[in-house]
């Protein structure tokens, strides 16, 4: 059944045991993070937090916490989105056109927004310091929103395309998931707020036509209502098309819209909403937040949002996640993402066959792509030229931009290859790559606003590694029983995890270190250590090689390839850098990267408490 509230849902899991309520009091300051954390490794339930300490709405984290409760809650749509993306059907000529549709499965009347003169949140008015405020982390700047549903609307784009509600335009809205600082620092309480977007996010736009025009830019934040207006604020819509649309079609019911004169339209059916806006030039740190990489990211300026009005409905349940190294809840969104989406990559991307942002790495910094490799499909030594197309049309589209290792490999080399069986397609390209030819480096490009591996905020390089033609080389599974380690150069503890990678233990980095160089400038081409293709250092050998995502963390959030990929027997020839021996990634910490997330020593002792104290958490945490 479609539901018109967050409330609706909650009962909805409540009744086929997939939520649990928490009657004794829970402090929304770091006790219910950590039990959310705990919950979700565990594979639990929802979870509804009843009795918040210094707050009287109620919470519940964990809506989205397994893929079978992502299918319970959307049962009745997915398919029907599912179809629409195989069929390439335009969401825009849904909302132009819904008649065409009607016939389909697509409950394509659903994907235009409806305009309605009343609406549930405002029922009641509030303020700020009287809303939840969830603190995830002990470094925390303050408390945040963690599942906030952040509404803006094109300057440029007053809305004559049909659309118009009131003035506004929802086909050129941008519903975006973009984290909202509520309290701490330097913010004006109940007057001011911290937005806080990542680059190459749809708000952005909007933000920079209202600084053009030298006007304030209108901005909502819901909170609640149908989750999914949840998803639909983490979708990666094509740029100009609303997530309402989508919206709409996963909710099975077109999303009402509560429009007045001269005002920002509100979701109608949402529990809580903050109604302000952002002056064109005003900024205030914003942070730190312990984020999805598994680090703080850092306190820097961010636009600030100044609070006109906060409303919430009658019976408002406030919903929040935690994120921190992956997997968390969030890493559900990416699975149910790449269910919908992935079979539209080879009509969005020709040649591209499946790409993988890969949630141990820290999404961002590490794709894994299934190419095509058919330029000179008669050439006898055949190596990657259309995958070098293909990369670079990869880290063209949207926030896959963002990506800052990208492994591409031919599907005609292996028609079976599955970029979701990381091993293995690690295996694939190891066997395959040749460092003197397949490594492509950009340098000072973007990065993840999130990833502090880089020169700067939202500054790095990128590295694109891309394997075709047979095998060049079988990977051992042990340390060569010959090989030396210059332990003089404070180098030890050799460990592999997967074959062909080698893990060493360095020595602490240290200011204009070169560790790393002197070690690969300590090996010749013709030295056993070449055997392994791949060398990674880092602090604690045995730590990264324990799982393969340990490893694939550790490497991937603590390196930039311009300053921490070095080669044995590297050289320069027309301006192409390449190895003779094996590659090199230092993956130390460094004094320029942002802390890891630590939990609190006694805050884990309250929460062993609670759950020795028995009731529906027992068992779980």
């Amino acid at each position: 059944m479609p539901y018109t509230s967050l409330r609706q849902a909650v009962d909805a899991l409540d009744a086929v045991g997939q939520l649990v309520r928490v009657e004794e009091q829970v402090d929304p300051r770091l006790e219910m993070a950590e039990i959310q954390r705990r919950v979700f490794r565990a594979g639990g339930p929802a979870i509804y937090f009843a009795n918040v300490r210094g707050c009287r709405f109620p919470m519940v984290s964990n809506l989205f916490g397994t893929m079978d409760r992502m299918r319970f809650l959307f049962r009745d749509s997915l398919e029907a989105l599912s179809r629409l993306v195989r069929l390439q059907v335009d969401p825009m000529d849904l909302v132009r056109r819904p008649k065409l549709y009607l016939n389909s499965p697509l409950h394509a009347w659903n994907a235009r927004p409806r305009k309605v003169r009343k609406a549930a949140v405002w029922a009641n008015q509030t303020t700020v310091d009287q809303l939840p405020q969830l603190v995830s982390w002990p470094d925390d700047g303050g408390a945040y929103v963690t599942l906030p549903q952040v509404y803006s609307e094109d300057p440029d784009s007053p809305g004559p395309n049909g659309l118009n509600l009131g003035g506004s335009n929802l086909g050129r809205s941008n519903l975006g998931m973009y984290r909202v600082q509520l309290s701490g620092g330097q913010y004006e309480t109940n007057r001011e707020v911290g937005l806080h977007y990542q680059i190459h996010r749809g708000i952005g736009a909007h933000h920079a036509a209202a600084i053009r025009r030298g006007e304030r830019l209108p901005v909502n934040v819901f909170v609640g209502g149908t989750p999914a207006m949840s998803v639909a604020a983490v979708m990666p819509m094509p740029e100009g098309i609303s997530e309402l649309t989508f919206a709409g079609i996963l909710a099975r019911r077109r999303i009402p819209m509560a429009c007045r004169p001269g005002e920002l339209p509100v979701y109608a059916d949402a529990d809580f909403c903050i109604c302000g806006h952002i002056e064109p030039q005003r900024l205030l740190p914003e942070g730190p937040f312990g984020d999805h990489l598994g680090y703080y990211s850092l306190a820097h300026d961010f636009p600030v949002m100044t609070v006109d009005r906060v409303y919430h409905r009658n019976d408002a349940i406030w919903p929040f996640t935690v994120v921190g190294r992956p997997p968390q809840e969030d890493t559900m969104f990416g699975q149910l993402i790449h269910e919908l989406v992935g079979p539209a990559i080879e009509k969005t991307l020709p040649g591209v066959h499946a790409i993988h942002a890969v949630d141990a790495a820290g999404v961002h910094p590490l794709l894994l792509a299934v190419g095509s490799e058919r330029y000179v499909p008669y050439e006898p030594d055949r190596h990657p030229r259309e995958l070098l197309t293909q990369a670079n049309a990869i880290l063209g589209q949207g926030q896959l931009s963002l990506a800052k290792f990208l492994l591409i490999a031919a599907a005609e080399d292996d028609r079976e290859l599955d970029v979701y069986k990381v091993e293995d397609f690690l295996r694939h390209v190891l066997v395959r790559a040749d460092w003197n030819r397949d490594l492509h480096f950009q340098t000072c490009t973007t990065i993840d606003t999130l990833d502090y591996s880089g020169t700067a905020l939202n500054e790095g390089s990128k590295l694109v590694i891309a394997a075709a033609g047979p095998a060049i080389r079988a990977l051992p599974t042990e340390p060569a029983s010959d090989l030396r380690v210059p332990e003089r150069l404070g180098f030890k503890r050799p460990m592999m995890a997967p074959p062909g990678v080698l893990v060493l233990q360095g020595p602490s980095f240290a200011v204009d270190d070169r560790a790393v160089e002197r070690l690969a400038q300590s090996f010749s081409t013709d030295d056993t250590i070449n055997r392994h293709p791949l060398i990674v250092v880092v602090d604690d050998s045995r730590a990264a090689s324990r799982t393969l995502d340990d490893l694939l963390w550790t490497t991937f959030t603590r390196s930039d390839p311009a300053r921490d990929v070095y080669g044995i027997g590297s050289f320069v020839d027309n301006k192409h850098w390449g190895a003779r021996g094996s590659l090199l990634i230092d993956a130390r910490t460094k004094p320029h990267h942002a802390p890891p997330l630590l939990e609190d020593p006694e805050v884990s002792q309250r929460v062993d408490e609670l759950a020795a104290r028995g009731g529906p958490l027992r068992g779980i945490i």
